[in-house]
């Protein structure tokens, strides 16, 4: 799957099943929240915290609900993230080609 037809489904999957797009502030925020669940799963498998007592670390899906969010807040806005993406690279590439050697 492209990353353009990933924006697709989930548009899709908003309009038809979900309950709509939430405005872009709330979607913000829970893009922020998404991220934040995240840094506790990398949080707790790689650095000095441990899992708490039955708690379920699934860093595939953490990723995922961040990526979902981001394409719905690129839908909303306008924002085709395979030409964002493409743009980022080419500047990166153009900007820091021997930054790191």
């Amino acid at each position: 799957m492209t990353i353009k037809e990933a924006q697709e489904q989930v548009d899709q999957w908003i309009r038809s099943t979900g309950a709509g797009y939430f405005s872009e502030l709330t979607n913000m925020a829970v893009l922020t929240e998404e991220v934040g669940e995240l840094a506790r799963c990398v949080s707790r498998t790689y650095g000095d915290q441990r899992p708490k007592p039955g708690e379920v670390l699934d860093m595939a899906e953490e990723m995922a609900d961040v990526l979902w969010v981001l394409m719905a807040l690129a839908n909303q806005t306008g924002v085709d993230l395979s030409e964002s993406l493409k743009a980022n690279l080419k500047k990166k590439s153009e900007r820091d080609k021997n930054r790191f050697l």
